[in-house]
């Protein structure tokens, strides 16, 4: 496989994965909103504070649809390991989302049920850069064997694409 070949393969994986990505965060934004809509409805909790409560059973949501959707076929051996950076990244992601919220809510009064829906919006894109960016990196991490012999496999394809060398001295 040529450099161009392998560089468009792992494109093409890399889309997928934001594919995959997106769509359990898609279902994981409608829980998020309908959850913190609902609460902000039933309850009168503070704004931050449904929000917290939305982010928790939204990222409880998402974990499932990662482990068994986006990341299936990804390293499964370390599940604790796995499910404790998965929480710690999460609460990270979580601060950021809520950190917008607050800073809008409570430090420029826009608590109106569309300011306090849009900047919760805001803040759930801004952390979800950095979800997916923590998630790929360190939650769900691929398997060596695959980059090995994926790394592997291109020398051999690179190496079937040259002449062979007796055909090279032939042709003098």
């Amino acid at each position: 496989m040529t450099d161009r070949g392998a560089l468009r393969v792992r494109l093409d994986q890399l889309a997928r994965e934001v594919a995959k990505f997106g769509a359990v965060g898609a279902v994981g934004t409608l829980v998020n909103f309908a959850v913190f809509n609902l609460v902000r409805h039933v309850t009168d909790l503070q704004v931050v504070r449904a929000s917290v409560i939305a982010t928790v059973v939204a990222i409880c949501c998402n974990y499932v649809g990662f482990r068994y959707f986006t990341y299936r076929d990804r390293d499964k051996s370390g599940r604790t390991r796995e499910l404790t950076l998965f929480l710690l990244f999460s609460v990270v992601g979580l601060v950021i989302e809520n950190g917008v919220l607050y800073v809008a809510t409570y430090g420029f009064d826009w608590d109106s049920k569309l300011q306090t829906n849009f900047f919760k919006f805001l803040g759930m894109g801004i952390a979800t850069l950095f979800r997916f960016w923590s998630y790929r990196s360190w939650v769900f991490r691929a398997l060596p064997a695959r980059e090995a012999v994926a790394h592997a496999e291109s020398f051999l394809e690179s190496d079937a694409e040259r002449p062979a060398p007796s055909a090279a001295r032939g042709s003098r």
